[in-house]
């Protein structure tokens, strides 16, 4: 932490200063707007202005409506058996998710844009995770806001833009935090602006809505166990937010849980992405298979496992699905496939929809670029991509003698997809282990109050979104952008009740040493 001590001048001053411009940040600074307009809130943004948002911009745009608080609240508890969420917590958040709806459609209405019951991009009216431990009763539809992508992300930036008292501050980066070293009473921030650190007093309070590491390997290895992952989301988020508020005095959770509550999914990275592509689950042929670093098949591959996040039941425990261990892992595809499906899901990642990037339909561009090696034989694909040629015609000589008997003994694919890899040319592409979030941060109550280790608040400092979230093993879709809204909103009325603080000692010299603050 920078101690108030050291703070000679302020550079700036505001109310309320929000790290973060992604949904949980915006929903933080509207719902402190719409209770006190003459309030002046800042939020900090790492990054630049064309790359803003964070994973808020680039998820599936999924939102989780229920009408059960106490259904809801059992399918949770159901879902978190293995790292249980305090009953002071869960109660509550699902007493917010059944009253959040007309909220979120008033957003939707003063931004002009549609809310509509569905997933936007599938003819899923609901998407029901686990029915075993009750979601049917417990998810009475999933909703989203045109368009897509990003329609959700989009509706809330405009409500920031109609809202003149909140600034966006672009290419800040938040360093650090200004506390008192005794009682961790929060002050305001250390930014990064235009190279140089300054301090800014924040007379309410800070909210953290940075989101989590999953872009940061050496931290999903270290906190996570992950040797490989990479993002589908934002490239910012780095850990930062973990970093300051492990200096800060808070309790952390979450880091590592049973799984990865979003999933680990198969995805591709090609050289020079620093985000990765999400395989596609809209198939129209399934003459493929994935292979392990044995080359041999290692799952059910056409399972719908989108519909879990990616997890599997192994043991009796829904568990990640294996490729983070497997690899290195290929797709093997033959020529049908190659012609009939677009490789990518393109509504929900950062490369198609922040960048840009248009993976073509037939996967020609991408063969063309090397990322899909193309061989006429399964023996020369093998040799390629370095594997044992005898060894990989074996795996896809047993595969299509079942899809000629239609029954997969191995795994039991699901005899409609058992299509035979037959057809050259023959291709192959890694697949990497793709994540869609972390949500391990700060230990945070109800009221998105940063806790401390003996789990009492940190005075003036808050909480939103990924960073922290509660969620602890499995994951209900649409959960993760509601409860940016819910731990959001609540930290704006959190700081809209405090008083400002006031200087001991009154103002502060006009100057402040860049030696004494972190870079």
């Amino acid at each position: 932490m920078a101690s108030l001590s050291s703070v000679s001048r302020w550079d700036q001053t505001h109310d309320i200063v929000i790290a973060g411009a992604g949904l949980a940040g915006m929903c933080a600074a509207i719902e402190a707007y719409d209770l006190n307009p003459e309030l002046r809130i800042l939020i900090i943004e790492k990054a630049p202005e064309a790359e803003t948002g964070g994973n808020s911009r680039v998820a599936g745009q999924s939102l989780l409506i229920s009408k059960n608080a106490e259904v809801l609240a059992e399918y949770q508890r159901k879902m978190s058996a293995a790292n249980p969420i305090p009953e002071d917590m869960l109660v509550p958040w699902s007493e917010a998710m059944v009253a959040l709806e007309p909220w979120i459609q008033a957003r939707a209405e003063q931004a002009g844009a549609q809310y509509i019951h569905g997933t936007g991009f599938s003819e899923r009216d609901a998407v029901l995770e686990f029915p075993e431990f009750g979601a049917r009763e417990a998810v009475y539809c999933t909703a989203t806001i045109l368009p897509i992508p990003s329609g959700v992300y989009l509706a809330f930036r405009e409500n920031v833009r109609l809202r003149p008292g909140i600034q966006i501050a672009y290419e800040t980066p938040l360093r650090d935090l200004i506390q008192d070293p005794d009682t961790l009473e929060v002050f305001g921030v250390i930014a990064e602006v235009n190279g140089q650190p300054q301090a800014i007093r924040a007379n309410r309070g800070v909210v953290m809505a940075v989101g989590g590491f999953e872009a940061n390997m050496d931290m999903q290895r270290n906190y996570f166990g992950l040797s490989e992952a990479h993002p589908l989301g934002t490239p910012h988020n780095t850990g930062d937010g973990i970093k300051i508020l492990q200096k800060a005095g808070a309790d952390l959770w979450h880091l590592r849980n049973q799984g990865q509550s979003g999933g680990i999914w198969p995805g591709f990275r090609p050289p020079g992405f620093e985000t990765a592509f999400l395989r596609t689950f809209f198939w129209q042929s399934f003459s493929w298979i994935e292979v392990d670093a044995l080359s041999e098949r290692f799952y059910n591959e056409t399972a719908e496992l989108q519909l879990t996040h990616y997890k599997e039941k192994k043991h009796g425990h829904w568990v990640d699905t294996p490729h983070h261990r497997a690899g290195p892992v290929h797709m093997i595809f033959d020529s049908v496939t190659c012609q009939y499906n677009k490789l990518v899901v393109e509504v929900m990642t950062w490369a198609p929809v922040v960048t840009g990037y248009r993976w073509s339909d037939d996967n020609s561009a991408e063969i063309a670029k090397g990322w899909i090696e193309q061989a006429d034989t399964i023996e020369e694909l093998a040799a390629k991509i370095g594997r044992d040629p005898a060894k990989l015609r074996a795996t896809v000589d047993r595969y299509n003698a079942a899809c000629a008997g239609k029954s997969d003994a191995d795994f039991e694919r699901n005899p409609d997809t058992l299509y035979p890899i037959e057809q050259g040319p023959f291709y192959a592409i890694k697949v990497d282990p793709v994540i869609v979030c972390t949500g391990g941060g700060a230990r945070r109550n109800i009221h998105s109050e940063v806790l401390d280790h003996d789990l009492k608040p940190i005075p003036r400092l808050f909480e939103a979104g990924e960073l922290g979230s509660m969620f602890s093993d499995l994951y209900q879709n649409g959960s993760y952008l509601t409860e940016a809204m819910i731990s959001g909103r609540a930290a704006g009325k959190g700081l809209v009740a405090l008083e400002d603080w006031v200087d001991a000692g009154g103002t502060h010299a006009n100057e402040i040493s860049a030696r004494e603050v972190p870079a």
